[in-house]
């Protein structure tokens, strides 16, 4: 890709940015969010056109109007954002788009076979016939997985492909990756995580504000040197842990069981309890409870059995709003559909808990003034980079859109917090300021949850850890106990001895 420019409304995407893969290599793209990674590699796709600039392939001026082109070249991606159609199956959305083998028949049980085959090969657990509705978001991740493998791609665009996998998982996939490179398949490995950078690729370009900033062999950088070519200035990437005593008792889970979005068991017989000044680190692999943990604390599914105490006081049946009155914190793990009103301003979404109450409203009519003077300082507070609080929050980077949720959550200083997946697809400025407030809530007595599926999160943050497998707790281990294998094997649902 040479001289690929690419404009939105009032934003430079692309910049006049080269880059190239060879055949047989792992080259790493690395960004902060809107630093145009995945609009480079949308243009590369098809999904986008560029205004300038040209695409060489295999030595040949190509020119690529849609993904149908790029496929047909032997360009496949997986994408960061699902490009799955909710109410098909697993094997239809595999199929779609492809002619089938029987002509006019469609030949989705030979579709469903080959799945299978995958879904074996490479430990990705998936029922072909399963609506892609009814599935978690790591699950649907591997479909995007799937499809790509199906096609048998030359050229392959990996867009964050671990987020959702045990590191015995990431292990074998890295095996599967480095096995075509040797096959002469030329990979592109867009990742958060550095030192999976570090560990696979071959070379490494980093884009900032749309412009290549670098490309440098793999030989001898370290995360910190990326961190800072990423941001421009020294990130903080790991932090000593903090020895802070305990306070009591603040979120208790005695027995919980609850039935997912088909009515299938999802969590059985949890228990676990999380004192004042406590993280409490829940990992697993997308899919094994860990939503359904996350609503049922917060109010939003109702329990078939168990109960859950906060301040020893039992909030199993109240709604939401009782719990934000009570002192409960939830940062939900789709922010887009759960954690803000899209169409609503910054100003809006941060009074979204408070807006009924004084000096926000006189029970009738909204103070609009004292609304505007707590939105500005909020977003001064919490570093949230927005035109103006009126700017429609849609409009805004997933890093700040998740800096308005912390702020809304964090500014009523929470007994306990719930925060799910609080770092997901944030970039890596974000990442940092987020885990500073998180402990920030530590330092100040906070119980909090910490579910994510990311392991170097986990491990950053938490005192303890406990591990679900298919909803049941599998252990509770200290973090400075834990390793990454030991925790995999949990995950994975094979017990330690």
């Amino acid at each position: 890709m040479r001289g690929i420019v690419k404009r939105f409304p009032g934003v430079l995407a692309c910049d006049q940015v080269d880059f190239d893969v060879k055949a047989g290599e792992v080259h790493a793209l690395l960004g902060e969010n809107g630093a145009g990674k995945s609009t480079l590699m949308k243009i590369l796709y098809g999904l986008y056109h560029a205004e300038a600039g040209e695409i060489v392939l295999d030595g040949q001026a190509v020119r690529i109007q849609s993904p149908t082109d790029a496929i047909r070249l032997g360009i496949g991606m997986v994408h960061q954002h699902f490009m799955l159609v909710d109410e098909l199956t697993v094997t239809e959305n595999v199929a779609l788009g492809l002619a089938s083998s029987r002509g006019p028949v469609l030949d989705l049980d030979r579709v469903a076979a080959r799945i299978r085959e995958l879904t074996t090969t490479y430990r990705m657990e998936i029922d072909p016939k399963a609506p892609v509705w009814t599935l978690a978001v790591g699950e649907r991740q591997r479909i995007e997985i799937l499809k790509a493998l199906y096609r048998g791609a030359d050229l392959l665009i990996l867009d964050e492909p671990t987020a959702v996998l045990t590191p015995q998982e990431v292990d074998d996939l890295f095996v599967t990756l480095r096995q075509m490179t040797h096959d002469g398949h030329g990979l592109v490995f867009i990742s958060h995580k550095l030192h999976e950078v570090v560990a696979i690729s071959d070379r490494i370009t980093v884009l900032r504000a749309g412009r290549n900033v670098g490309t440098v062999p793999n030989q001898g950088m370290t995360r910190n040197e990326l961190a800072r070519m990423m941001v421009g200035r020294d990130v903080l990437l790991d932090r000593p842990h903090e020895g802070l005593g305990l306070g009591e008792v603040k979120l208790a889970v005695s027995g919980v069981s609850a039935v997912g979005v088909v009515g299938l068991p999802a969590l059985r017989d949890v228990s676990f309890e999380v004192r004042g000044g406590e993280i409490l680190g829940v990992a697993g692999v997308s899919g094994n409870g860990q939503r359904e943990l996350a609503e049922v604390i917060a109010g939003l599914r109702s329990v078939t059995g168990g109960r859950v105490e906060v301040a020893g006081q039992d909030v199993t049946s109240w709604s939401p709003g009782k719990h934000t009155a009570f002192g409960m914190g939830y940062i939900p793990e789709e922010r887009m559909h759960d954690g803000i009103v899209q169409e609503f301003s910054v100003a809006e979404n941060l009074m979204l808990d408070d807006h009924t109450r004084p000096p926000f409203s006189n029970g009738f009519f909204l103070n609009f003034g004292a609304i505007a003077t707590r939105a500005r300082q909020l977003v001064r507070d919490f570093n949230v980079r927005t035109p103006s609080i009126d700017t429609p929050t849609r409009s805004l980077s997933g890093g700040n859109i998740q800096k308005i949720i912390l702020a809304r959550e964090l500014a009523r200083d929470p007994r306990v917090l719930i925060a799910a997946q609080p770092t997901r697809g944030v970039d890596i400025g974000a990442t940092e300021y987020i885990h500073e407030r998180i402990l920030d809530q530590r330092r100040h007595g906070t119980a909090t949850l910490l579910i994510s599926e990311d392991l170097d999160e986990i491990f950053a943050l938490s005192d303890r850890i406990v591990v679900l497998y298919e909803g049941r707790v599998m252990d509770i281990v200290a973090r400075e106990q834990a390793t990454a294998e030991q925790l995999g094997l949990l995950m994975a649902g094979v017990q330690a001895r």
